[in-house]
């Protein structure tokens, strides 16, 4: 006799689970770092200053007419808002019928493309694009991001050169291997010349080189008295002669002509700008479909170039 199997019977329901697993990261920690605030124009400006060096000479004979003022005027600077953003078009029909993982296909899918926009900004921020204004047209508006900003704490291979203001972008050099040496470096030059980073943005590669270096500080993890402590082999902090900086990776640091980059960043002297904040904007309906638009426009407001380091060209 034989034995009716699962193989030819109809009407068996779907085992599907009512979960989406979706493991693509969102974390974008150097924009959650810096401040926030507020630009009013596509050009959105600040001014600098520096206080003149310090002198040994500075002593004046008793009773004597003050000298004549020497005064320097502020600079100007400024970077472009740049509008980034996502659409999504959901079908009545889809709207309708029963699905898993979700209620709401529309609000699902404007989740996930709010995760795909912050990563976009993550990824533009720390980019090698440089600022410039778009036409209005045909030519989007764009930011110049930290690779085209830092100049005066620069380290780089042969031939590389440092970004300028925003609007010069970063030349590649030499490829080379990160050391501590060179971070020491780097960090000696911002403190001298005013900065205080406090945090280390690496690629994921950069960041299991870093974890070799002498003078990390966190490679114990607390725990309670009743357990047996646990080494981590991974660094958390670094302790330089000039200030204590926490080790960041970071995904989303772009690639610049298959090199590295190492960020030092004071996260007092950077600021995300927005001209117009997330926003969501229901498009006309022209047809049976619900169109919808995620916008932000937005830019970098490096505050001080010379708060913030670079090191560049890693292999």
């Amino acid at each position: 006799m034989a034995t009716y199997q699962t193989y030819t019977a109809i009407g068996q329901r779907e085992d599907l689970t009512d979960v989406i697993y979706n493991i693509s990261p969102t974390e974008t920690p150097f924009m959650s770092s810096i401040g926030k605030t507020s630009a009013t124009a596509r050009l959105h400006e600040w001014q600098t200053d520096s206080l003149a060096a310090a002198s040994t000479s500075n002593a004046a004979i008793e009773g004597a007419t003050a000298t004549s003022a020497t005064l320097s005027p502020s600079v100007r600077l400024g970077n472009r808002a740049q509008i980034s953003q996502k659409t999504i078009a959901i079908s009545g029909t889809l709207t309708t019928v029963a699905k898993a993982g979700r209620r709401s296909e529309k609000a699902y899918q404007l989740a996930k493309a709010s995760s795909e926009l912050k990563r976009d900004m993550e990824a533009t921020l720390l980019s090698n694009n440089v600022a410039a204004d778009g036409n209005g047209s045909s030519t989007a508006r764009t930011l110049g991001g930290l690779q085209a900003w830092l100049s005066t704490n620069y380290s780089g291979g042969t031939s590389g050169t440092a970004g300028s203001l925003g609007t010069t972008a970063r030349v590649t050099g030499t490829d080379r291997a990160f050391t501590a040496t060179l971070l020491n470096t780097v960090m000696q030059s911002a403190y001298t010349n005013g900065g205080s980073p406090t945090m280390l943005f690496v690629t994921p590669a950069q960041k299991v080189v870093a974890s070799t270096f002498t003078g990390v500080a966190t490679r114990y993890r607390d725990v309670p008295a009743n357990q047996q402590a646990q080494i981590i082999n991974a660094a958390d902090v670094y302790v330089s002669d000039f200030g204590i900086i926490q080790i960041v990776p970071d995904r989303f640091i772009p690639n610049t002509d298959n090199d590295d980059c190492a960020f030092l960043v004071d996260t007092e002297m950077a600021s995300v700008a927005y001209l117009r904040p997330f926003q969501t904007n229901e498009l006309a309906k022209t047809g049976d479909a619900e169109t919808t638009q995620l916008l932000v426009e937005y830019t970098l407001q490096v505050n001080n170039e010379a708060a913030h380091g670079i090191i560049a060209d890693l292999s």
